[in-house]
């Protein structure tokens, strides 16, 4: 081929490409794939836990360009990849573009893709996103905001330029969004220093604003008291400097517990609302993607205050069906667990931050409970703690009615006293503390003389010496008692027993206990003595008693039964005495029936009917005793399990039998 053949084909050649459009020459370049910039701080940036619905992939339409690295999900600064929060930086949470993005895609035909390109920082004033005021801004920033500088290069508007120039290969830059303006609250300039950042923009990509708005949204409102709250005015006003911007409403977005950031509801609601502003903009109608909306759960009028609710707080709650009522702020947590009465209840996010659930109809008396956030139970903050379940536990009560008024605190009767002593045990080499009553009478100057008898009382298995005053009722319950005229007036000593941690193994027989035996010698060596010298008592085994509840009751038979010189009364609240040969255990003193019975002047053994309390065998343990002649004595709670209403029953009982035939 000639020169002048060669000249003419390219002539010819050219002038084809020329008549070519734009998307003919850059393949590359997809109309159908818009782009939108994200810039601003903490609320942009993403402060609220993204939820399971937040963390389901919208698919190939809705792409990020990552600002950063993000190794551990695969992602590379600058290249694209499917849209799943965190958007901005490995460690942040939900923002408002996610929803902007799934609202986009569900309001825009099926051929049109959807990309963003995110950069944030929290806390950052909007000299920071300013090329002329960045240097100057990192010199003076924060000791906490300069990690996240750096990980733009200290100058985050360029990290967004650049990217935006590299996408803009890919597709179109529809619009900007901004969140921003809680750090420049007040700031007379703000709006003009905006118009600067925003304009910058529009000139470095070669963009016009007419076709590329700014969408600027709202902080924090809650209910007017957020925080920064005074910032709205200004924002209101943008359309006033900035003429292609819209303002983004966050009236109703729900917001975290700092009054400063939006939780995950109020986030989604608020970028649904950009997406809705940004689809009216391109000319379609916006089509909101399906949210998963917290049902709140109801609370009935008539719900009152558990009594055990900490003064303040607005729950736990109980409504007439005896349903219990439970709210925690947990905003982060992604899931939250009620555990009460052997029941797992899913507690169900209200919207605001909190966690809320409604149990079923719960059995009157008190209820340990925990709440389980990430495989741990905690104490719920919202009521009082009590020693259980071998560690601090929450707890609820549900009322009884005028049947319960036997433990409750009565007025116009004279109450006793509940103190708190600490003595040295040789037996342990070891400081102890025990719980004593004292009647109300023991104050009294008339009886400064007069001595009481004793009645050493004992837990059950993971609790503690607090728990008969506390769980138990026991003070009013004698109170009561002794102002009726039922009960003789008495001292009642109540001791750890060193059961409160778990058992752990070692032999479990009635009478050769590992598991609470180091309290044994404890109490007959170092217990007994303290009592006796710091009160006024009557020291003799006839005006000595001791009982428990489970392993407390336990504890009671083996240490009555092998120092039946220093006790005549015993009592046993749904004991732990498990296979236990009756003829043979403790050197076969139920084989001698007279002289057992002339040493014991009352044995009473208790249970409930449901539950691990009918399985306890109590009752044929009480008939086998006395068919060899032993004058055992029982007493069933009807309706109730191995509870605290079960022992406070079974206390009533035992009480009034106590130191009768003291001679």
């Amino acid at each position: 081929m000639n020169d002048m053949k060669l000249s003419n084909l390219k002539i010819m050649l050219t002038m084809a490409l020329l008549a070519l459009p734009l998307s003919r020459i850059n393949a590359a370049v997809d109309p159908n794939f818009y782009i939108f910039l994200c810039f601003g701080q903490s609320n942009m940036e993403g402060a609220a836990r993204p939820e399971a619905q937040d963390l389901a992939s919208p698919g190939p339409r809705f792409l990020l360009m990552p600002a950063v690295d993000d190794p551990g999900r695969g992602r590379k600064m600058g290249e694209w990849c499917e849209a799943v929060p965190p958007l901005c930086r490995p460690s942040n949470g939900l923002t408002p573009a996610d929803w902007f993005g799934r609202t986009l895609i569900n309001s825009l035909p099926k051929d049109i893709k959807v990309g963003v390109i995110h950069v944030a920082i929290g806390g950052i004033k909007i000299e920071g996103f300013m090329p002329d005021q960045i240097q100057e801004y990192a010199k003076t920033a924060p000791d906490w905001m300069i990690p996240m500088l750096a990980a733009y290069d200290n100058n985050p508007y360029q990290r967004l330029v650049d990217l935006a120039k590299k996408a803009q290969k890919d597709g179109v830059i529809k619009g900007i969004l901004m969140h921003q303006g809680e750090s420049n609250t007040g700031d007379p300039e703000w709006a003009n220093k905006v118009e600067k950042v925003y304009d910058r923009l529009l000139g470095d990509l070669k963009l016009k604003p007419e076709e590329v708005p700014l969408l600027a949204g709202e902080v924090v409102q809650a209910d007017g008291k957020g925080v920064c709250i005074g910032m709205n005015k200004q924002i209101d006003e943008l359309p006033n400097t900035i003429h292609t911007s819209q303002v983004i409403s966050s009236t109703g977005c729900t917001n975290g517990p700092d009054r400063l950031h939006f939780d995950a509801a109020g986030y989604r609601e608020l970028g649904c609302r950009y997406g809705e502003a940004m689809a009216r903009f391109l000319g379609y109608e916006p089509v909101r993607p399906h949210i998963d909306m917290p049902q709140p759960i109801e609370v009935p009028t008539d719900a009152v205050l558990a009594e055990t609710t900490i003064p303040g707080c607005e729950f736990p709650k109980v409504d007439r069906e005896n349903r219990a009522y439970f709210r925690i702020e947990a905003p982060e947590a992604r899931k939250v667990v009620l555990d009460i009465c052997s029941k797992k209840y899913d507690m169900k996010p209200d919207g605001k931050g909190g966690w809320m659930a409604v149990t079923d109809p719960l059995a009157a008396g008190f209820h340990y409970y925990f709440i389980n956030i990430g495989g741990v139970n905690f104490v719920d903050p919202s009521t009082e703690t009590f020693f259980g379940c071998n560690r601090q536990a929450g707890g609820i009560e549900i009322a009884e009615g005028p049947e319960g008024n036997y433990y409750r605190p009565q007025q116009d009767i004279a109450h006793g006293q509940v103190r708190s002593i600490y003595y040295f045990a040789q037996s342990s080499n070891e400081w102890r503390h025990a719980m004593v009553y004292t009647p109300a009478e023991y104050e009294l100057k008339k009886n400064v003389k007069k001595r009481y008898p004793v009645l050493y009382l004992q837990h059950g298995m993971g609790e503690d010496e607090t728990g008969w005053s506390k769980q138990g009722h026991m003070q009013h319950i004698l109170d009561n008692a002794i102002a009726n005229g039922e009960a003789v007036p008495m001292i009642v000593v109540m001791e750890s027993g060193d059961i409160k941690a778990p058992f752990r193994g070692g032999d479990n027989r009635q009478g050769f206990s590992t598991y609470g035996n180091s309290f044994y010698d404890v109490m007959i060596n170092d217990l007994i003595p303290t009592i006796d010298r710091q009160f006024r008592t009557l020291t003799d085994r006839d005006h000595r008693a001791m009982a428990g509840l489970s392993w407390g009751g336990h504890q009671t038979f083996d240490i009555v039964l092998n120092h039946l010189d220093k006790f005549s009364y015993m009592g046993s609240f749904s004991g732990a005495i498990f296979g236990l040969d009756l003829k043979t255990a403790y050197d076969g003193v139920f084989n001698r029936a007279d002289e057992f019975n002339k040493q014991i002047h009352y044995l009473f053994m208790m249970s409930g009917t449901e539950g691990m309390d009918k399985m306890f065998g109590t009752k044929k343990m009480v008939d086998d005793l006395q068919a060899m002649g032993i004058n055992a004595h029982y007493y069933e709670s009807t309706g109730t399990d191995h509870e605290w209403l079960t022992w406070r029953r079974g206390f009533k009982e035992f009480i009034p039998h106590l130191f009768k035939k003291a001679k």
